[in-house]
């Protein structure tokens, strides 16, 4: 078992080890603050990064639950969950939206951490860890792979933890945000002063130096779930700097890692939220262009469905037909009026068609996002001008 040492040094790195992953980090950032965005798309992101963040950080910690459950944990009431994992959730939710109360100016004090660990546990661990409470006398803790003991409890417990929250205000503040933020990670980990709730701890104080350092400027980054995915390296590397003497180089270069693939993963995400807007656009504007003196280029039931499959990736057949038949069911001949419908987004090349892998009477629908910019006006004149006689889908039939 390898024992607790206090730090004689709490910042102990290799900078030009770690040079790259920062720059890439930084960069990934700059990019991200730096592409247009919609305030819609950013509250959209931000729910979807924070339900990963509760997941992700539960998780880790051995949480268990079906995404129904973990759906239940965020929305219901404290009485009608039946587990501690979806308690441990909700409890990780509410600790989250209290930190984004907290007035960046507010110094991070003992008393704000105890706050945050209170949050954690409350109605989920209470009845073996008390909220807020550093562990007393011969209250330890085990943890990792290989196994590592926490800080002494009582007066070590104590003493060490106040001195991290000193260095946390005063000599963390000469280094980068972001590695002021992993550095509070690693330390707090590595002493684990609670019963309990630790690692949720840590990662919520990690995300709070995070929030204050700007990187969540334009959305909720969710590095928790990147530890999740990643679990047997996020633990490999507390393990290796633990037994390195704290030497937190192995911590910061797989942390800054994370920090890159979950900006380039939201940038992504930007990115299609972009595509989609510009595709509902063109598809707008060629719903008000005529094709002829008594038709519209994109009918209305057209434009219904590209704007159906725009809140979607690739859709089951099944599931589109049971949608876009309530614009049909009023027609003399609803089968005929989608295929020819269907036809004619696809001669345009606004819909993309494929079929299951395994199943050939199985397909899959899904809108080009790529189609704004595969045409230009006379390219989509020529289109218009030489339009196929109406393509089968054979799926409506069935």
């Amino acid at each position: 078992m390898i024992k607790y040492e206090k730090p004689t040094n709490w910042l102990i790195y290799d900078y030009p080890a770690i040079m790259q992953e920062m720059v890439d980090a930084k960069a990934a950032i700059a990019s991200l603050n730096s592409i247009p965005f919609q305030k819609s798309w950013v509250t959209k992101l931000q729910a979807i990064e924070f339900k990963r963040e509760i997941a992700g950080t539960s998780r880790i910690e051995g949480a268990d639950f079906t995404p129904d459950e973990l759906d239940a944990a965020l929305t219901e009431d404290l009485e009608s969950l039946k587990t501690r994992s979806q308690r441990q959730a909700r409890a990780a939710k509410l600790a989250y939206e209290w930190i984004a109360t907290v007035p960046d100016d507010k110094p991070i004090d003992a008393e704000m951490i105890k706050t945050i660990h209170g949050h954690m546990v409350r109605d989920a661990d209470d009845d073996h860890c008390p909220p807020g409470e550093l562990r007393k006398r011969d209250d330890n803790v085990t943890f990792g792979v290989p196994k590592h003991r926490g800080v002494e409890g009582g007066s070590d417990c104590l003493e060490t933890f106040d001195e991290f929250v000193s260095q946390l205000n005063t000599n963390f503040r000469d280094h980068d945000p972001i590695i002021q933020a992993h550095i509070a990670h690693y330390h707090f980990a590595a002493m684990h002063p609670f019963l309990d709730g630790n690692g949720r701890t840590t990662r919520a104080l990690e995300s709070l130096i995070l929030q204050r350092a700007g990187l969540r400027k334009s959305s909720f980054i969710s590095l928790s779930n990147y530890y999740y995915e990643e679990k047997h390296g996020y633990l490999q590397a507390l393990s290796d700097s633990r037994q390195g003497n704290h030497d937190i180089t192995p911590f910061l270069k797989f942390c800054l890692t994370g920090v890159k693939l979950v900006c380039e993963r939201l940038m992504d995400q930007i990115k299609t939220e972009l595509a989609k807007a510009v595709f509902r656009d063109t598809a707008h504007d060629l719903f008000n262009r005529l094709m002829t003196k008594k038709k519209r280029v994109l009918a209305k039931r057209q434009l219904q469905i590209l704007n159906y499959l725009l809140e979607h990736t690739w859709v089951d057949t099944q599931s589109f037909s049971n949608y876009v038949s309530q614009f049909y069911v009023n027609l003399k001949s609803p089968n005929s009026a989608l295929e020819r419908d269907l036809s004619h987004l696809w001669s345009i090349n606004a819909i993309l068609l494929r079929e299951d892998s395994y199943d050939s009477n199985i397909f899959y629908i899904k809108a080009n996002l790529e189609w704004p910019a595969d045409i230009d006006d006379n390219e989509f004149l020529h289109r218009l001008k030489d339009f196929p006689k109406a393509k089968s889908f054979k799926f409506l039939n069935k």
